[in-house]
Parts: structure tokens; sequence; C-alpha cells
């Protein structure tokens, strides 16, 4: 199997509502978010590739569009901001124009993240 991944960086806000008020989380505040996406497949392509890095430059035009230095309430709804469904998010979003997309990965600190792989 091959492997490549590619990562991308956004800052944004959110708060986790449905969290007690004294849980840190539920008040607002921000991350500076790294995603990583994570290709595979069996054989490469003709050009010996996985997929070329260049082709995931929509990946960042979609994250500094929609998401960098946004509200993520504002544009996943509320309850939704956790890094768990951001992976999932962008996953399903890659998953669509990239089909090679095997994984994703969402850090909110150097120390934390989260991970989908189905």
């Amino acid at each position: 199997m091959f492997r490549i991944t590619k990562e991308f960086h956004f800052s944004a806000s959110h708060r986790l509502d449905h969290l007690p008020e004294d849980h840190q989380c539920h008040r607002l505040h921000g991350h500076n978010y790294i995603v990583v996406v994570e290709l595979a497949v069996e054989t490469l392509n003709a050009d010996g590739f996985v997929r070329d890095y260049h082709d995931l430059k929509a990946l960042k035009t979609y994250i500094d569009d929609e998401f960098d230095h946004r509200h993520l309430n504002d544009v996943l709804g509320h309850g939704y901001t956790t890094a768990e469904n951001l992976a999932r998010h962008f996953y399903e979003w890659c998953k669509e124009r990239f089909p090679e997309t095997s994984a994703v990965r969402v850090s909110e600190t150097p120390k934390t993240w989260a991970e989908y792989r189905p």
C-alpha cells in the first residue's frame, strides 16, 4: 500500500454549547487547527503518484474560503464543531473529490487530535 499525506492549517473559533457552563469548551475560544489528509492506493498511477500533491490545492482553497478565521458554529452548526466531527467532515469532502482518501486527522492543539478513518 502506498500512502501520502498533506497538511493544512487554519484558525477558527467555536464553542460547544451542549457542555456544562463550567466546562472550558462551553466558552467561546479558538484553535490553530491542523488538518492532515491521507490518501492510499495499492498501485501508483501512470505518473508514479498516489495522487499529485498539486491536486490537493482544492482542499486548501476550501479550508481558506470556508473555515479560516471563521466561527465554526456558524459554518457547521452548533454541536458539530468537535475535532472528531471536523475530521469526518473533511474526510467526506475529500472522498468525493479524491477517492484515494483513507483518513483525515484534525489537531486542535499540538498534543490533541482526532482522526476519521472508516
